[in-house]
C-alpha cells in the first residue's frame, strides 16, 4: 500500500496494490494485518453501501457525536466522487478546514476519514457507487451533520445545484452545529 499524509493530521488516502493481468486485477481491498503494520488499527463493525443514481449527488456532510464517533474507510467500486473531510475538532490548529479528494473506480484510492471529522461526498458520474467500514455502528441519536454550502467552510464542490436527501438539506452551519471533539 501507498498511505499519503493530507493537511488534515490523521486523515490518510491509501492507494492498494492493485495486479492487472488481460482478465482484469486482483487487489486486497482491506488486510487487518497490513493496516496494523502501518499503525492504523481499527476493529471494523459495519460496511455500508451507497448508490447514488445521478451525477451531483451530495451526501453529507456526516459525523457522529462522541461516545458514538466512526472512523471510515471509503472507496468508490462503481463510477466517481469527490470526497470532501472537514476538521471539526475544536482545538485542532485545522479545525474548519477541508481537502476534496476524487475517488473512483478507476484509480481504486480508498479514504481514511478518522473521528473528529465531517465527511461528504458529491457523485461525478450516474450509478456511483460507494462502500464504506466504520468502526463503531450507526446511532440515529449521534447523528449530526453541517450543511453542505456553509459560505464559512467554502467547500469547492462541482455542482452548484445538487440533488440532496430532505435531511442534509436542514443541517446547520459549522458554527451552529453540536460539536463534542
Amino acid at each position: 500500500m501507498n498511505i499519503m499524509k493530507t493537511k488534515l493530521n490523521g486523515v490518510l488516502i491509501i492507494e492498494p496494490n492493485i495486479f492487472s493481468d488481460t482478465r482484469g486485477f486482483f487487489m486486497e481491498s482491506y488486510n487487518e494485518q497490513k493496516y496494523k503494520d502501518y499503525g492504523l488499527d481499527f476493529q471494523f463493525t459495519q460496511d455500508n453501501h451507497s448508490l447514488s443514481t445521478e451525477t451531483g449527488t451530495i451526501r453529507g456532510l456526516h459525523y457522529q457525536l462522541t461516545p458514538k464517533a466512526q472512523t471510515k474507510l471509503i472507496r468508490v467500486i462503481r463510477g466517481a466522487i469527490y470526497d470532501v473531510v472537514v476538521d471539526i475538532r475544536k482545538t485542532s490548529p485545522t479545525f474548519g478546514q477541508w481537502i476534496g479528494v476524487i475517488l473512483n473506480e478507476e484509480n481504486k484510492r480508498q479514504l481514511l476519514v478518522p473521528k473528529g471529522f465531517a465527511h461528504g461526498f458529491c457523485t461525478l458520474v450516474k450509478n456511483t457507487e460507494v462502500l464504506y467500514k466504520v468502526d463503531n455502528y450507526y446511532s440515529h441519536e449521534h447523528d449530526r451533520g453541517i450543511i453542505w454550502n456553509d459560505p464559512e467552510l467554502g467547500i469547492d464542490w462541482p455542482t452548484a445545484n445538487p440533488i440532496l436527501s430532505e435531511k442534509d438539506q436542514k443541517h446547520p452551519r459549522l458554527k451552529d452545529a453540536e460539536i463534542n471533539f
